[in-house]
């Protein structure tokens, strides 16, 4: 088990880390967080996933061995022997032990802490001025789409920029704007584009008139609202303990769902017990399928807790006793089940003999 949770554990470190890094070049392609943050903000992200992959290798683990043992009919001589299936509940859970404890620190310790790394560095970038952000000769756009800038080269450190074009759409109008000189000016928690030495023209898309008009200076919204240092974090940055003190719904949703980590990875533990049971005589891994829906199923009832007590619909008590303890008893009633079905074949198989 211990072999197999370690290969199963690697492999899917290998396709979480490879769907980050596809996912973070992407933002960095699109002007979301800078190039030279793209290994760190992988790695944070992997950092707050990895809850979720340790609890399921430790499953597929346990499913994956004990499904072995039932194919290669070592778990016959097992129950020829009079032991019953709840006998390996202990070697599970001396394998389980760590690992969940694992699990618990990551979720209530390092989940926030990734999470408020990869805020700050978001909010470092936000901040940063869009000249500076565009490399010469390079078209950026906003995220509405509406505003194109285009820089031909940087000077002073990237915060002028030379030979500036910027285009402006709206639903009835158009505005090309060229200028010598550009540079972003921070006022009241909003950059403008401050161009110097340029011209302006405006198009109706609907009439085709068009405006020529000259300026000297001119002050032009470059994007949204700057981030402040100060702005308040998302409940999913926050550490644990902020929650426990400040008890809102959304931060009462968040601490159920970290507190839901190290139970859902024991309760998928007791129920890898169960579901491992299969036919050595059918060929195939059906067992293994269904544990994989089991899984996937567990998880969306824990995303779904979470949105249940953020939104009020329901007491954090209610959704743990509904979601991890109807888990629990699950898991018993299918272990019961097993030993019982097991037992009765075997008294059969007996009595026919």
């Amino acid at each position: 088990m211990a072999r197999s949770f370690g290969a199963t554990l690697v492999v899917l470190l290998t396709i979480v880390l490879t769907m980050m890094l596809i996912r973070t070049l992407g933002q960095a392609a699109s002007g979301a967080v800078a190039p030279q943050h793209v290994v760190l903000l992988m790695g944070y992200t992997a950092l707050g996933y990895l809850p979720t992959v340790l609890s399921l290798s430790l499953f597929i683990a346990t499913v994956s061995t004990l499904s072995r043992m039932y194919r290669e009919s070592e778990m016959t001589i097992w129950f020829a022997s009079g032991l019953p299936l709840g006998r390996f509940l202990r070697p599970v859970a001396r394998l389980a032990a760590p690992v969940l404890v694992v699990v618990l620190l990551l979720a209530l310790l390092a989940w926030p802490w990734a999470n408020q790394r990869s805020a700050e560095l978001r909010q470092l970038y936000e901040r940063r001025s869009d000249l500076s952000r565009v490399a010469p000769g390079q078209f950026q756009s906003s995220r509405d789409g509406r505003r194109v800038f285009f820089v031909e080269r940087n000077t002073d450190n990237g915060q002028t920029g030379r030979n500036v074009f910027v285009l402006l759409r709206s639903d009835r109008s158009e505005s090309v704007t060229t200028a010598s000189t550009g540079r972003i000016e921070l006022q009241d928690d909003q950059r403008f584009l401050v161009l110097e030495r340029g011209q302006r023209v405006d198009q109706n898309r609907t009439t085709r008139e068009k405006n020529v008009a000259q300026f000297e200076t001119y002050r032009i919204l470059a994007g949204e609202k700057a981030a402040g240092p100060g702005e308040a974090l998302p409940p999913k940055a926050r550490s644990t303990l902020d929650l426990w003190r400040d008890p809102t719904p959304r931060h009462l949703g968040e601490l159920i769902w970290r507190l839901g980590q190290p139970l859902t990875a024991a309760n998928l533990v007791l129920l890898a017990v169960g579901l491992s049971a299969s036919n050595p005589r059918r060929a195939g891994s059906w067992n293994l399928l269904f544990a994989l829906m089991t899984f996937i199923v567990y998880l969306n009832l824990l995303n779904l807790s979470q949105a249940w007590v953020a939104g009020g619909k329901l007491p954090p008590w209610a959704a743990m006793a509904l979601v991890h303890g109807g888990a629990a008893a699950l898991a018993l009633v299918v272990l019961r089940w097993r030993q019982q079905g097991v037992a009765g074949l075997w008294r059969r198989q007996s009595a026919a003999a």
